[in-house]
């Protein structure tokens, strides 16, 4: 009887510390509301306590929970549910009412300011004095709501009081010249830098938030049209090395977006309104400082993983790129026909974004943090394969597709190697990127057949999808077969296109040395319909090759698109070559077609693939890579 006491004792401690333990858990993650009692663990009594036969409780009829430990525990949950999830009554009446009454508020004053400005009673002095001390007082006002657990209302009178500070000193610069530009411009930044101070103070990121928007709005707001480059690009890089400072000891990713599309507003549109050659050494140099400035990212903040997706935070990943081709776009903006020049720049950058990347790797290891190592491998790949053209001197367009098309392998491999998902999406857009300047943009005529740069992109695309399909068949999941069969379709397009295109171009330069010649002449005529017959014989030939490939893996689903093109050769050779060829190609038409579709169906018949055996039609879906 001693024994099972005791075991009934333990029993109830136990359960009673096991309680304690998850009411310490849920009141840390928020969801325990602070008037109900913490339950508390009960006391194991002492064995000889126990023991005593006096001193035996009778057998509980309920589960042995401590005494008012579960009236206490049950309802705090749903007490929390309830004050975590506000309904909408709650939500219209603390949030939309508040803001409708700011505004209302705003506007309300805006327009008694108006009339008494409008009657001349309040001078532009007065006027300006006046929006100041407004703005002073809205922000002081608004630490009261702060002090009282009204942050969000808190923040609202901050944002107000520091867009009348901004405006007044903006009317008093520009619109009432009542200070000289310089002044307004100190003024601003001093606003700007206090709305920073206090952001960190109350660590408050929608603060920071307003202090860059404000703080990129400065030059617009006191601009006077007039060219000041270093003035402007020193006030910018200034900020941004603010917003650096400040990620190094604030989660704030976001504010380095803000930072980093306002430099861009600023640079550009100063670019393009201000800059001229004489200036070059000046923007190279802000160019330098605005791009070492994001590319310090990686090493200065805190590593940090993607909430999002899988992987490390997306601005790790995804500025440093971004950077990259903004400093580079800049630089071949200033030095497009200064190609010696501009390789060397670009192998700097390469250079550059390697250290970047093997000091990162000192830095930081893991799996996650080597993401970021091999971006910067990738950047710096990229910056080699547009070197190279530029130092051989073929400035042409297709290096740009070649480059993105390695880009677009780089970033897929690495994608792979570190298992991050959206490196694969990224891949795949730099990829269709690719692919869509070869097919839209690339189309210049070629001296030589085949030997020539058109046919050699098109076959840096074909290897890559080649290796896509290769790979993903061997090594890819099941989710990702889609995809690898879309890349076996798109290499035997792109093969297509590549040989009709060759063949195009091969007569028309036999076209071309008949300059002068009629149009409707013998000779015309025979080359355009051995043009014809050429599209022909390509299709049927690949087609057939295709058709070979199917069989040999053997693959249904390369068989199918052979079929697919077969069929289009079909309908080519019928409906086309019949009216458009002369007799003695029509005929070479009709029995190559009619030869290579006996081969076919006569293997078919054969049944060498065992067809017959799986009902007559073959389960494309047995193997996700089409393989029998």
């Amino acid at each position: 009887m001693a024994d099972s006491n005791e075991e009934l004792a333990a029993l109830r401690a136990q359960v009673a510390g096991l309680t304690a333990r998850v009411y310490r858990l849920e009141h840390k993650a928020g969801l325990v509301s602070e008037g109900l009692p913490q339950p508390k663990a009960a006391a194991v009594p002492p064995p000889s306590q126990v023991a005593a036969p006096a001193a035996a409780p009778p057998a509980p009829s309920a589960p042995p929970m401590p005494p008012g430990a579960a009236p206490e525990w049950r309802p705090s949950i749903l007490a929390a549910k309830k004050e975590d999830q506000p309904d909408l009554e709650s939500k219209i009446g603390q949030v939309w009412l508040n803001r409708i009454g700011i505004v209302a508020m705003l506007v309300g004053a805006t327009y008694f300011l108006k009339m008494a400005f409008d009657s001349g009673r309040i001078g532009p002095t007065a006027q300006v004095a006046i929006g100041i001390l407004a703005g002073i007082g809205l922000v002081i006002w608004s630490e009261r709501f702060r002090s009282h657990g009204h942050a969000p209302f808190s923040y609202s009178l901050k944002a107000v009081g520091i867009g009348f500070l901004y405006a007044s000193l903006w009317a008093a610069s520009r619109y009432y010249a009542l200070i000289p530009t310089p002044v307004a411009f100190a003024a601003m930044a001093v606003v700007t830098a206090a709305t920073i101070v206090m952001a960190v103070a109350q660590d408050a990121e929608l603060l920071a938030t307003y202090a860059l928007i404000g703080g990129f709005s400065t030059p617009v707001l006191v601009s006077t049209g007039e060219n000041h480059e270093i003035a402007l690009f020193s006030y910018v890089c200034l900020l941004d090395l603010a917003i650096l400072v400040l990620s190094r000891f604030k989660p704030w990713k976001r504010q380095l977006w803000i930072s980093f599309v306002g430099t861009l507003i600023m640079y550009w549109g100063w670019f393009i309104k201000f800059y001229s050659n004489d200036q070059r050494a000046y923007t190279v140099l802000f160019a330098a400082l605005f791009g070492a400035i994001f590319a310090a990212i990686p090493l200065v903040t805190p590593f940090e993983r993607s909430a999002r997706v899988k992987g490390p935070s997306i601005t790790l990943t995804l500025l440093p790129l971004f950077n990259a081709a903004n400093l580079f776009l800049a630089l071949y903006a200033m030095y497009s026909d200064e190609t010696v020049t501009l390789t060397w720049y670009a192998l700097g950058l390469g250079a550059a974004y390697l250290a970047i990347g093997a000091a990162f790797k000192r830095q930081f290891s893991g799996k996650e943090a080597q993401v970021i190592y091999l971006l910067h491998i990738a950047v710096t790949i990229a910056f080699i394969t547009i070197a190279i053209p530029l130092k051989l001197q073929q400035h042409n367009s297709h290096w740009i597709t070649i480059g993105w098309l390695i880009e677009s392998a780089v970033l897929l491999w690495i994608a792979v190697k570190t298992e991050t998902n959206f490196l694969r999406y990224l891949a795949g857009s730099t990829l269709a990127l690719g692919i869509f300047r070869l097919l839209v943009i690339d189309h210049y005529p070629t001296d030589l057949l085949v030997f020539n740069p058109r046919f050699a992109t098109y076959m840096v695309a074909i290897a890559i999808m080649g290796a896509i399909l290769y790979f993903g068949d061997r090594y890819g999941s099941e989710r990702e077969q889609p995809f690898v069969k879309l890349a076996g379709i798109g290499l035997n397009l792109l093969a297509m296109i590549a040989l009709t295109l060759e063949a195009a171009d091969f007569f028309e330069r036999q076209r071309a040395a008949l300059h002068g010649t009629d149009l409707y002449s013998a000779e015309w005529r025979h080359l355009w319909t051995a043009q014809q017959f050429s599209y022909s014989a390509i299709w049927l030939l690949y087609g057939t090759g295709v058709m070979a490939f199917g069989f040999w893996k053997p693959s249904a689903f390369v068989r199918w698109q052979a079929l697919v093109l077969m069929a289009l050769t079909i309908g080519k050779v019928f409906l086309y070559d019949t009216s458009n060829t002369g007799s003695t190609l029509r005929i070479l038409s009709f029995m190559a077609l009619g030869a290579v579709l006996l081969a076919i169906s006569f293997a078919y018949q054969r049944d060498w693939l065992k067809l017959s055996s799986r009902g007559g039609t073959e389960n494309l879906t047995t193997d996700p890579a089409g393989r029998d």
